[in-house]
């Protein structure tokens, strides 16, 4: 790898007195129920204290579909006799995180509906091990209760269980669970235009009918709503969710979420990962200031949450159906670029307004998607994405100041300028597979450094001092230039 050309500097320049937008984001992740999570796992306690040392707000929680038994509380339809609640194997992780993130907001998603819930050729099977993955648990497209009573209530009792010490169920029997916990925010559902292939208007109806249930046990609880995975597809689920017309009266719109993955292809590898991640990017970036124009013009009031961002290689997909996609397969250096990408997303969402910008996930090995994990499957520790997700919760938040930054040669490169409590910062990001020198900004020239490169490895940020014209970026460098 060779150091870009002197006579071709990066240049950043930056008017500190220019302010483009307060920031209103907080940059967080979220953890998705899996084996690996649970008390026997060898890397269980690493995982959770990663969490807590991040201590980061509106974290996200969703026990998921792929694991049945460790998602939905009640899998077998109420008979006159008897019901099927259980929440013993899906306690000890909910449990775990609540511990984990406790005086830090969350977003509550437990986003599986029970399959007997819909209409189907024949009941829905599931496995016996609570460890195997099944991808095909989200069955039926309609509800036997059109009503959507029967939905609202299954969430009601959910919530109930772990805000209200425990509930009453279908047959009068009270469960209790003795828990208390505060549910500041429950996003309904997830990637709803694929599980089930909701419409726009089964969502609004359903998500209508969940609030509705949840607010009479848990009032306080604010809701998110939609979790689309490809929001550029269709944007009439904006715009028919949006429009408080399409809902019941008082039902709330506090927050709408959405997601987006870069997606290599097979035949790419790093060196043309250094190109698609980023294009993505710059793609769903134009999603997002056309989804907020759609919100701007419908619910001005409604906050926006993307709560999944990150990077789904070929491997995974290749291999995920039959449960064989591994992390050994992904190059060291890919991890640094997927930090690279996030850090980038926040900056240029930042810019935007957006109120959280969410990195996935905490742990997605096995059966998931390994090259979205932010912990090593093998010794328990984060990797260099969720280091970049620390550098930038540690260094910026809700109330800074970001300023005008300009670039000579914008295309390698991406900076950002802040006015922080704590001083002037600047963020650099490489984007290349490459070393780029960067003409830092007069004032910058003598500075404080933290850096995730590909020499910080499995570790916080390296800190450093820099004096001089011009800084060396290391490959995919995520860099926080502290002004003195």
């Amino acid at each position: 790898m060779l150091a870009q050309s002197a006579s071709k500097p990066n240049e950043v320049t930056v008017d500190w007195n220019k302010t483009v937008i307060v920031s209103r984001s907080t940059p967080t992740l979220q953890v998705v129920v899996n084996p690996m999570l649970r008390s026997r796992s060898p890397i269980h306690d690493a995982s959770f204290q990663a969490v807590k040392n991040l201590g980061a707000d509106y974290v996200r929680y969703v026990p998921w579909l792929p694991y049945p038994r460790l998602g939905v509380a009640e899998l077998e339809p109420p008979t006159k006799e008897a019901t099927s609640w259980d929440f013993s194997l899906i306690d000890p992780m909910t449990k775990d995180f609540l511990a984990a993130t406790e005086g830090h907001s969350t977003v509550m998603n437990f986003s599986t509906i029970p399959a007997w819930l819909f209409k189907t050729d024949k009941p829905v099977t599931y496995p016996a091990d609570p460890n195997q993955v099944y991808w095909d648990y989200t069955q039926g497209t309609e509800l036997k209760d059109a009503s959507g009573k029967d939905l609202g209530d299954y969430f009601a009792r959910l919530v109930s269980w772990y805000t209200k010490g425990g509930f009453t169920d279908e047959n009068g029997k009270q469960h209790s669970s003795g828990y208390h916990y505060n549910f500041p925010i429950w996003e309904v559902l997830n990637e709803v235009e694929f599980e089930h292939k909701t419409t726009p208007e089964q969502y609004t109806a359903r998500y209508d009918a969940i609030v509705s249930a949840i607010h009479e046990v848990s009032p306080d609880t604010k809701f998110m709503g939609l979790a689309l995975a490809d929001p550029s597809a269709d944007p009439h689920y904006f715009e028919y969710f949006l429009n408080h017309a399409n809902h019941k009266p008082g039902i709330p719109l506090d927050y709408v979420s959405y997601h987006f993955y870069a997606s290599p292809t097979p035949q790419q590898d790093i060196n043309s990962w250094q190109y698609t991640f980023f294009d993505q990017a710059d793609r769903f970036l134009a999603t997002v200031r056309y989804i907020d124009a759609i919100r701007q013009r419908l619910s001005p009031q409604t906050k926006t949450d993307t709560n999944e961002l990150g990077v789904i290689l070929a491997s995974d997909e290749a291999e995920i159906a039959e449960s064989k996609a591994h992390p050994d397969t992904i190059p060291t250096l890919y991890w640094n670029a997927a930090g690279a990408l996030y850090a980038y997303l926040y900056a240029e969402l930042a810019k935007q307004g957006v109120e959280v910008i969410g990195e996935s996930q905490l742990v997605g090995y096995p059966s998931q998607f390994p090259s979205v994990s932010m912990i090593d499957w093998k010794n328990g520790k984060p990797n260099a994405r969720y280091w970049v997700l620390n550098l930038l919760k540690d260094n910026f938040h809700p109330g800074d100041q970001l300023v005008a930054t300009t670039l000579s040669h914008h295309s390698d490169i991406a900076a950002q300028a802040f006015v922080t409590p704590a001083g002037k910062k600047l963020l650099l990001i490489n984007k290349r597979n490459r070393i780029i020198d960067v003409t830092l900004p007069s004032e910058a020239q003598t500075a404080n450094l933290l850096t995730v490169d590909e020499a910080s490895g499995e570790a916080t940020a390296r800190a450093s001092k820099h004096d001089g014209t011009h800084l060396t970026l290391p490959p995919f460098a995520v860099v926080v230039v502290s002004v003195p």
